[in-house]
């Protein structure tokens, strides 16, 4: 059974696109019966993800790991229904999901589903009809839970420091900002928001349209700018301090930046979780991208067809939450609600055999 080191762990934080020199950890564990699996499900308006791991003495290890993008919100601001494409290409990736839970004969199992089930009129609906194809029991969780798992599956990763720090998470239809107190651990949540732009709502409620350079920056900043005021009311209670705050995202858009600030040939997670990004490299990359044209993104390796379409909408998300909470450096966060998940599931049984 393949092993490897736990994606929760902290690891060194990495500058300017130099990759960090550290030694692999390996999980020991103890003697006597092998641990149970745990199995974290994330089903978003974009992506599919599942990820198995057993705990180790100081954390846990992935042993199975599965991600597709099913663009599950495809169609949803205009109609206020899931698409039966969309939830075709949705159970598709679950059922493949369903089947590495049975093999790998997982003992415990936690599987939500976001912002597309939450806003869908259909979305009951949809979670029915998992459970009866996949035997998966979706479970549509809040904004605030999503939030606080997000924090929960990242906050390792957050830069050393002293102050308040805002994460975010840009979703498919939604963008969780959670203002946190790192000195707690796990950090204490004050506050956080889910605004309802997310990289699939955003695109298609403003496109990014334009038939030149000039025309796309303008299109871009229209979405910006519908973006600012939606976070507007969050923005009003945040109160960075005279200090640059602290900053930590977990996304594709976070990380798709990322690989196109270190000009990777393809997507390589060992050196972007936990990748420190400045601020000002994330901004010239978005400018540079939204003056690009479908076909021009998607010729970039690390953003390629399937994402050519959906990143400039990322990039307008971060810049207007990089307008709110000023800060000169990004970390960038391969890690979040699926973590999170795992990590409580984990801590829960602990709890229980301690009892």
């Amino acid at each position: 059974m393949p092993h490897g080191p736990d994606p929760a762990a902290p690891r060194p934080p990495r500058e300017g696109g130099r990759r960090a020199h550290y030694s692999p950890h390996h999980a020991q564990q103890h003697q006597g019966a092998p641990r149970n699996s745990y199995a974290a499900l994330d089903l978003g308006t974009n992506n599919c993800r599942l990820l198995i791991a057993r705990p180790s003495d100081d954390g846990f290890v992935v042993v199975d790991a599965f991600s597709r993008i099913v663009r599950l919100g495809e169609g949803l601001a205009a109609t206020g229904r899931l698409s039966e494409a969309a939830m075709d290409r949705a159970v598709s990736a679950l059922s493949v999901c369903s089947d590495k839970l049975r093999r790998r004969r997982v003992s415990l199992v936690r599987s939500v589903a976001t912002e597309a089930c939450r806003r869908a009129d259909n979305g009951r609906e949809f979670v029915q009809r998992v459970y009866r194809e996949t035997g998966i029991a979706l479970e549509i969780i809040s904004p605030e839970q999503e939030a606080r798992l997000a924090v929960l599956g990242c906050h390792a990763l957050l830069e050393p420091g002293e102050g308040n720090a805002l994460v975010f998470d840009i979703g498919g239809g939604s963008t969780e900002l959670i203002l946190i107190d790192a000195d707690h651990s796990p950090p204490r949540v004050i506050d956080w928001f889910s605004a309802p732009w997310g990289v699939v709502s955003l695109s298609e409620t403003e496109p990014h349209v334009g038939s030149d350079r000039e025309g796309l920056l303008g299109s871009y900043a229209r979405m910006r700018a519908r973006v600012a005021e939606g976070f507007a009311q969050f923005a009003a209670r945040l109160t960075p301090g005279s200090q640059p705050g602290r900053l930590l995202g977990t996304s594709g858009t976070v990380t798709t930046l990322a690989s196109v600030h270190l000009d990777l040939p393809s997507y390589d997670r060992r050196q972007i979780d936990g990748l420190i990004v400045p601020v000002t490299a994330m901004r010239e990359i978005s400018s540079r991208l939204a003056g690009m044209s479908v076909s021009e993104r998607a010729e970039l390796p690390c953003i390629g067809q399937e994402r050519a379409d959906l990143v400039v909408a990322g990039c307008a998300i971060l810049d207007a939450i990089l307008d709110i909470w000023p800060a000169e450096r990004l970390g960038v966060a391969d890690r979040g609600i699926r973590e999170g998940i795992l990590r409580s599931l984990m801590a829960r049984d602990r709890a229980k055999v301690m009892m």
